[in-house]
């Protein structure tokens, strides 16, 4: 049972993989193998307030890699879920595509970022005032807002990005408090350069033999949907 940040990051960095929540794959999940009461405990820190520092202890990325859904890849697999990922393609048109592209660059451009800043940065939905040369993106008037959440959720199933990290309001007495802000960036910023060594079919199928390994009750099926 996961019973701290550190049993957090050891279940991730023994399995590889570890899904925030519930899968589909019965018991493989940060949420299945955590007690409900560390969930809600008013006094101390529970799963949500891990995963800031298990990201920032540098072995294990985090986002939106699971089916759209959160969870942990130990850097040892990393290289082998960006290889696979980036071969595919979750935008549905070119539209998208470029949407997708413009706020990568912009991420891979500051470094990292908010959707607050990339929302400034891009320009969305900024509404009165004039526009700036500087605008990556035409402007978006406020009654045609673009929702940021799709982009970075299919960036981060593509393995272009990941979250660097939570960040918190500070209130007088220098306490965190209420949800934290994820902070994108690339894996590439974060971890290095990352080389599999191998084709992306390669890599996808290696994944999925260390899938079956650790997880030898799954379905064949149900595994290959978390990875895809």
């Amino acid at each position: 049972m996961i019973q701290s940040s550190v049993d957090m990051e050891r279940a991730v960095l023994e399995l590889g993989f570890l899904p925030f929540f519930s899968c589909g794959i019965p018991g493989f999940s940060v949420e299945e193998m955590t007690a409900r009461e560390l969930w809600f405990a008013a006094d101390d820190d529970g799963p949500w307030e891990w995963k800031g520092p298990v990201i920032r202890e540098g072995h294990c990325a985090y986002g939106k890699i699971f089916n759209k859904k959160a969870g942990y890849v130990s850097t040892e697999w990393l290289p082998d879920m960006i290889n696979y990922r980036r071969s595919l393609h979750y935008a549905k048109d070119e539209d998208t595509a470029a949407l997708d592209d413009a706020v990568l660059q912009t991420i891979e451009a500051e470094g990292s970022a908010t959707v607050k800043e990339l929302r400034r940065l891009l320009g969305f939905a900024r509404g009165r005032g004039r526009r700036s040369r500087t605008d990556i993106v035409d402007y978006i008037p406020e009654s045609g807002k673009v929702s940021l959440e799709p982009i970075l959720t299919r960036l981060m199933m593509g393995m272009r990005i990941v979250i660097a990290d939570f960040e918190y309001n500070i209130d007088r007495h220098g306490n965190p408090y209420g949800w934290g802000v994820a902070r994108y960036a690339t894996p590439e910023t974060l971890y290095g350069r990352q080389d599999a060594g191998r084709s992306p079919e390669a890599s996808r199928n290696r994944i999925i033999e260390h899938m079956k390994k650790i997880l030898p009750s799954a379905k064949e099926e149900g595994i290959r949907r978390l990875i895809l």
